[in-house]
């Protein structure tokens, strides 16, 4: 089937969002489609991480339509958004790691939250060791957040993720702060996860290598808008100066 008539696991349909005078997003429309990786590449304070953000309902787009899953999230009560979240897998920029747990306690903290009791009692030790096992990082599994790493980190808080096998992954700048070697891992997990689960997922970067190695298609927000949309190697060969200078 080709990809233009596939049904979108995400649509984005004229998305305005102004902060003061500040118009960061400008009548954004884009789609994703199932099984891709989509990167959104852009300028620091272009608005990638507020799209990202109105994608899940972390904040209030000023106009638009935005569906995920089937499901309009600016009609959702409270209780349906919680469980459309629930189908989602977000990686923080920070990582967001509970310093005060273990990483064990920390990847059964979503169990606690979206499983009854009886489902955490059959299955939270096997899904906690399944998903360390996915990252590379079972070892870890009683140590303390600030024993590990910075790729350490982000490959728990990957695992943290993935613990709920969600249908969507949304990462925020996955190898931010990371040296060169470890964000080629890191990178190069998040691939391996797409062709394991399948996993949707919107990629928010301006790490090049990451792109180049995850990205299916990708999408350039410039002053607000869907400026571009394309491949990784098309638009590394664009002769458009707003493109072209991601790229020199």
């Amino acid at each position: 089937m080709e990809e233009s008539v596939k049904k979108p696991v995400i649509e984005v349909k004229n998305v305005n969002k102004s902060f003061g005078d500040n118009h960061v997003l400008k009548d954004f429309s884009m789609s994703v489609f199932p099984g891709e990786n989509l990167v959104i590449l852009g300028k620091s304070g272009s608005g990638k991480s507020v799209l990202i953000k109105c994608i899940i309902s972390l904040i209030q787009a000023d106009e638009g339509e935005i569906i995920v899953l089937d499901r309009p999230i600016q009609d959702l009560e409270q209780d349906e958004l919680d469980h459309l979240r629930s189908e989602i897998g977000f990686l923080f920029q920070s990582n967001a790691l509970y310093d005060s747990m273990t990483v064990r306690e920390n990847l059964e903290f979503p169990l606690r939250i979206h499983w009854t009791k009886e489902q955490r009692a059959k299955g939270a030790e096997a899904a906690v060791k399944e998903a360390l096992e996915d990252v590379g990082l079972l070892h870890t599994i009683d140590m303390m957040p600030s024993e590990l790493s910075g790729g350490m980190k982000k490959r728990v808080a990957l695992a943290r993720a993935l613990i709920l096998r969600p249908k969507v992954i949304l990462y925020d700048e996955p190898t931010t702060g990371l040296d060169p070697i470890t964000s080629r891992g890191i990178s190069e997990l998040m691939l391996s996860v797409q062709k394991k689960y399948n996993a949707t997922s919107v990629i928010i970067s301006h790490d090049l290598n990451c792109i180049k190695i995850t990205s299916n298609r990708v999408i350039m927000l410039i002053d607000g808008t869907c400026y571009a949309d394309d491949t990784y190697d098309a638009l590394s060969k664009s002769t458009d100066p707003k493109i072209k200078e991601f790229f020199d």
